[in-house]
């Protein structure tokens, strides 16, 4: 969705965006019958996510490689944890999920 002051759509760190394409891919199941994997952005807000999470990751795997010690990272939503476990196997480290929702977070563990 584009458009001039979105900010009501997108929400307070995306929470109302995270509403909306939930109701989103509640409707398109209801419809079709299977489930979705539609992925909803308002403003270009996942975009720039995206990006500060890409970012995030290398910044966290330059440390692990260089302390040689893992990193836990702060609790993410699943659509953050895909972002960067991708961009930790694309610089050649390991990572993991541990803990349970709201609390699930990522471990990052140097190459072995």
């Amino acid at each position: 969705i584009v458009g001039d002051d979105l900010d009501d759509l997108v929400g307070r760190d995306g929470d109302v965006l995270e509403a909306l394409q939930e109701l989103t891919r509640l409707a398109v199941t209801r419809e079709t019958g299977g489930r979705s994997r539609l992925m909803l952005d308002v403003a270009g807000f996942r975009d720039k996510a995206r990006a500060e999470l890409v970012a995030l990751a290398d910044e966290v795997a330059e440390r692990v490689k260089t302390a040689g010690e893992p990193e836990k990272l702060e609790p993410m939503n699943a659509f953050e944890r895909k972002i960067v476990h991708d961009r930790i196997g694309e610089v050649g480290l390991r990572s993991e999920s541990e803990g349970e929702e709201p609390r699930r977070r990522i471990v990052v563990y140097p190459a072995e």
